[in-house]
């Protein structure tokens, strides 16, 4: 842990961009928070049999001729290099900038850097069918039939041919920060970060710490994710534990609820402009929030099992270090609330470690509950949710919650936002591997 100086700067938050299943941008994002709207609905995008519910947290808008006529007009050329999160990412950021005011006459490019998170990204089967094919001979097996069998020996001369020549531009993670400082012409410090769901908080914690340390004026801060894929919904439906109830499937996601069987897949991108507060205040930015601290760890065992629970209680404590605060000064907590079964278990067992008998009283939100989990994505948007949320004097509510459980004794909001004079959240993310990342801010 690092702790920063008494004398480094102040870290705003001048503009958000959003892609959400609950609004697009920062107005409509906020009053979908605000009105506590349902995200979760039929999967209209693709064919995903496989998926319990036929249910997601999607953004339906967003189609690839959406991405090239309006989100991404300026940049429409590059959209053929650009896989659906990288779209996403790289749209959200233009949207923050936009937010946030800055133009080529507003800021020092060199002293204006990108820090981003993605997820894992991978090839669609239809863009590497023609190469395989063209790659594979027809075998008769012991039975007497044909059998079309891929020959890695025939891939050089026949089969790469039949590929995209960019095609592998397509899925890298590091993209979606190129394309945005290639957009945005940021100069600065640049970094791609890929830790599945603790990867917002990591992005937004190191931008953070550039600022701080004197790097960077202005960081493009955020993630971006998107399950919506065959692969990536069928490696869900093989290693997740996925939502799968009764009643309306676009209720199953239930965080901390005792009902609760599952995550819900999701996509969304966020991103954050943070500013050095000087910087903000001498270009008469609008001021939406501050970050005040960030943390991250990592708890495995030589054996390879992880611990989520540790991992969540040693990041929280790094960042409320960080910020010069402790567990009583937290007005509420922007939990992961997975859904999961076990998942919201080890994670309300970690907030109890952290507050103590005050655990039961901090108010606590869960916005994967109206998101579902899009991975990457996730920890940027519910960060962003608080600070939006909390510009009105209210902590997000946790939809679908209704019954709660005795095994993860804490104060979810529900029913409605509730209003809170404390505007200090820690905002927690955790992944299955045990990597945590927190980030503590205010309004």
């Amino acid at each position: 842990m690092t702790t920063s100086p008494a004398s480094s700067p102040r870290v705003v938050v001048t503009g958000i961009g959003v892609f959400s299943p609950i609004g697009i941008g920062r107005e409509a994002f906020a009053a979908g928070v605000l009105a506590g709207t349902n995200g979760i609905a039929p999967i209209e995008l693709m064919d995903v049999s496989g998926v319990p519910g036929h249910v997601a947290g999607e953004i339906p808008e967003f189609t690839l001729q959406a991405a090239r006529k309006v989100y991404l007009k300026p940049q429409r050329k590059s959209v053929k290099v650009m896989c659906r999160d990288i779209q996403l990412g790289v749209a959200s950021a233009m949207g923050a900038l936009e937010d946030a005011g800055i133009d080529a006459e507003t800021v020092d490019r060199t002293r204006m850097g990108v820090d981003y998170g993605a997820d894992q990204m991978f090839s669609h089967p239809e863009s590497l069918y023609p190469g395989a094919s063209m790659a594979s001979e027809i075998k008769i097996t012991e039975t007497g039939e044909e059998e079309n069998e891929f020959q890695l020996s025939r891939w050089g001369d026949h089969g790469l041919g039949e590929m995209e020549p960019l095609w592998l531009l397509k899925y890298l993670p590091n993209m979606p920060a190129c394309h945005i400082a290639i957009a945005a012409d940021a100069r600065g410090p640049n970094n791609s970060l890929t830790l599945a769901e603790a990867s917002g908080n990591h992005a937004i914690g190191e931008a953070f710490r550039l600022i701080t340390r004197g790097s960077a004026d202005v960081m493009i801060a955020g993630s971006t994710g998107s399950r919506m894929h065959p692969i990536k919904t069928l490696h869900a439906c093989m290693w997740d534990e996925l939502a799968d109830g009764s009643g309306d499937p676009s209720t199953w996601s239930r965080p901390f609820d005792a009902r609760r069987t599952g995550q819900v897949i999701g996509e969304g991108a966020c991103s954050l402009i943070l500013e050095n507060e000087d910087h903000a205040r001498a270009r008469g930015a609008r001021i939406l929030g501050a970050v005040l601290g960030a943390g991250s760890s990592c708890v495995i065992d030589r054996t390879g099992v992880a611990a989520p629970g540790q991992a969540i209680v040693h990041a929280a404590r790094a960042a409320l270090s960080d910020a010069g605060l402790g567990p009583s000064d937290v007005g509420h907590i922007h939990a992961h609330g997975l859904g999961s079964r076990q998942a919201d278990l080890v994670e309300a067992e970690a907030i109890g470690e952290l507050f103590g008998d005050n655990a039961a009283r901090v108010p606590v939100t869960a916005m994967k509950s109206s998101l579902g989990n899009s991975g990457a994505g996730c920890g940027s948007l519910e960060l962003a949710a608080s600070l939006l949320a909390l510009g009105e004097g209210v902590v997000p509510t946790t939809v679908h919650f209704e019954q709660a459980d005795e095994s993860c004794p804490l104060d979810i909001v529900h029913g409605s936002p509730r209003a809170v004079e404390n505007t200090v959240v820690l905002n927690l993310s955790v992944t299955p591997n045990g990597q945590a990342s927190a980030i503590v801010a205010a309004v």
